[in-house]
């Protein structure tokens, strides 16, 4: 099974020159078109979810090996390369402002393609609020790209910004493979770090908070304020010292966040699917219910990031197992055999596959 899951990489600023943002933009289309040609656009769309072999698409293109701007420059290049009507897959949203854009875009496709536009729409949103809110790592999300063709197949990449520690974290979905948009999402996480402390409420070991969250949110608001803020509960605890693994203190909630709890319970969720998704229902509300799940009633939530590999082959000193060698080799040569069949000039076709030399003799 394809890996899909997160990468971390370090932020670099600035944006590529127009001439390299053309060639990027004529090659991606070249390679992409070859893969559809061979193999169809479901297999373009699975490939764009695996984090090593977009990574190592991005390189061939000519984008820097290993800094933020490959996921923001490769995915804007895609948009600008792939046709939907002659391709058959529309690539949607962005960075920044522009992915504001990608329900209307979803819609595009929906008639384009004849889906239903509402569940890519639903697929889109819930994935920003899983990746920003349920999985609280400290990165921001601001970039936002989803990817669909005419079966309905699709991916979404996200990339959040750590303003803190210089580097940038990247997401991959991929449609086919998610069997719960709040239960482990992501089949695979590669990452060169991981942070000590994550909330991560897509982790199995989190099913118990969720479903004691949705509990309190429905029997009324008013009791957990109580417990954030020091007053006499049913246990008799007069003051509730916050662990410190935890980031959470009596202030987090405010009369706002109050108020949205208060909707929420008018609203009655039935699961915690609704309750993520609905108006205002932030971090901090996640985060808050999550400890009142652990300090009141013993459901710990998971706080291990969801870093679970160092490159989606392994890491090259074994750690935490040794490189696939069989799977590299194999994106490797599919790379070049696409590069090989791309309709492009000799020139950028040589420098292309250079560009693909560099970045394997940098992960040897």
């Amino acid at each position: 099974m394809r890996r899909t899951g997160i990468a971390n990489l370090p932020l670099h600023g600035g944006h590529p020159p127009a001439w390299l943002m053309r060639r990027m933009i004529e090659l991606s289309g070249a390679i992409a078109e070859v893969i559809i040609e061979e193999y169809g656009t479901s297999e373009f769309i699975s490939r764009i979810s695996d984090p090593f072999w977009f990574q190592a698409f991005s390189c061939i293109i000519g984008f820097d090996w290993h800094s933020s701007g490959t996921t923001t420059t490769t995915c804007g290049a895609l948009k600008s390369a792939l046709d939907p009507e002659r391709h058959g897959i529309l690539v949607a949203g962005g960075k920044g402002r522009t992915s504001r854009r990608t329900p209307v875009e979803l819609e595009a496709a929906g008639k384009l393609f004849d889906l239903d536009s509402s569940h890519l729409i639903y697929s889109s949103r819930i994935a920003a609020r899983v990746d920003g809110n349920c999985i609280q790592d400290g990165f921001s999300l601001y970039q936002h790209t989803f990817l669909v063709d005419a079966d309905g197949e699709w991916t979404v990449v996200q990339q959040g910004l750590d303003p803190d520690g210089g580097y940038a974290r990247r997401y991959h979905w991929l449609g086919s493979e998610v069997r719960d948009y709040l239960e482990s999402p992501h089949s695979g996480i590669s990452s060169d770090m991981a942070r000590s402390e994550v909330l991560d409420m897509t982790s199995p070991l989190s099913r118990g908070a969720r479903d004691v969250s949705v509990d309190l949110v429905c029997d009324g608001p008013a009791h957990i304020r109580r417990y954030l803020t020091g007053q006499r509960t049913l246990f008799d605890f007069n003051v509730l010292d916050m662990p410190a693994r935890h980031e959470v203190l009596p202030v987090d909630l405010t009369e706002r966040d109050m108020a949205v709890l208060e909707r929420a319970y008018e609203i009655q969720p039935g699961n915690y699917e609704e309750l993520v998704m609905l108006s205002g229902f932030g971090a901090r509300k996640i985060r808050a219910l999550a400890l009142v799940a652990d300090l009141i009633y013993g459901e710990r939530a998971n706080w291990k990031d969801p870093v679970k590999y160092s490159y989606a082959h392994g890491g090259k000193d074994g750690y935490p197992y040794p490189v696939d060698r069989e799977t590299y080799d194999c994106t490797v040569e599919y790379l070049r055999s696409a590069l090989e069949d791309a309709k492009i000039d000799g020139r950028e076709r040589l420098r292309a596959l250079e560009s693909l030399e560099r970045f394997l003799s940098m992960n040897d």
